[in-house]
């Protein structure tokens, strides 16, 4: 493990867990107000499934410095917590790891063997992007391996990939990049796919200011498909890459899987040089699990 690595992937992965966490807010109806008018609602707030299975996914890293496929799936069984709000595929699926079942099995066998398509893969896998911030070839690769762990559908792996290489892209040590050449480069990189045809769509309308028309063409989340999710996360982030708060608020006021769409795209913001959250933010966030490395902590 490089410390540099290391420390790029857990600023991307606190960013992840603002974005979880102070989106899966507005799920309260009490806080509605607040979304439409840009206020915080009241502390703490506590991240969902999206930031525990992202915890995991540093966690390997941090040992391996790549993804183990097999102490990936077990990791997730052995930190997941069923009132973060696994869906319910996903719960049976990592209770019959912890009892013995083979991973492999499992994921294939989701949905009459066609795999879960879903946005899980994607909304954990921005801390990795950051982690290989010098290959986004190499953030893809690892992306996709670590997906098959949980989601082997075609779009379930693609909409992990695309978020990866954003995240990689987007943490670049070279310095900063424009929105136009964040999706560029992560089109390139995801194959053929309605992922990658909804990520051509959200190219298109980076000029378009009103994310709830962006959403109405792109989706936000709703169907929790990783076609309906990761083309308008990816498409606030790149609109927004300096600025945490922006691409928050533009992102959850789409509506749709909130928790899910603000962790993809906190997690790909603050893996770049100027998007961390704010302190303040930070500090109403549910720490970080104590199991992850101590540097995390």
């Amino acid at each position: 493990m490089t410390a540099d690595r290391f420390h790029r992937a857990l600023g991307s992965l606190r960013g992840l867990a603002v974005g979880d966490a102070l989106g899966s807010q507005f799920f309260v109806p009490d806080n509605y107000p607040s979304l439409k008018r840009r206020e915080l609602p009241p502390a703490p707030w506590q991240w969902t499934d999206d930031t525990e299975m992202a915890c995991s996914v540093l966690a390997v890293l941090a040992e391996h410095g790549r993804i183990d496929q097999d102490a990936l799936a077990r990791s997730f069984a052995e930190h997941h917590d069923f009132d973060r709000g696994y869906g319910p595929a996903v719960n049976r699926m990592l209770r019959l790891i912890r009892e013995g079942g083979d991973w492999r099995e499992l994921a294939a066998a989701l949905f009459k063997g066609q795999g879960s398509w879903g946005n899980g893969a994607a909304m954990r896998i921005a801390p990795l992007g950051a982690w290989y911030a010098d290959d986004p070839e190499q953030a893809t690769h690892q992306a996709e391996i670590s997906a098959y762990t949980t989601h082997q559908h075609r779009e379930a792996v693609a909409g992990s990939m695309a978020v990866a290489a954003a995240a990689a892209i987007a943490a670049d040590p070279a310095g900063s990049v424009d929105p136009g050449a964040l999706l560029d480069g992560v089109i390139a990189l995801v194959p053929r796919s309605a992922v990658h045809a909804g990520l051509r769509r959200a190219r298109d309308m980076l000029d378009y200011g009103d994310p709830t028309t962006v959403a109405a063409v792109l989706g936000c989340g709703r169907r929790t498909s990783a076609h309906d999710t990761v083309p308008f996360a990816l498409w606030a982030a790149a609109r927004h890459l300096g600025s945490f708060e922006e691409a928050f608020w533009t992102t959850a006021q789409a509506g749709g899987d909130v928790d899910t769409t603000c962790a993809i795209a906190g997690g790909v913001v603050a893996a770049g040089v100027s998007g961390a959250p704010p302190a303040d933010w930070l500090r109403q966030t549910e720490d970080l699990p104590d199991w992850l490395p101590a540097a995390a902590r």
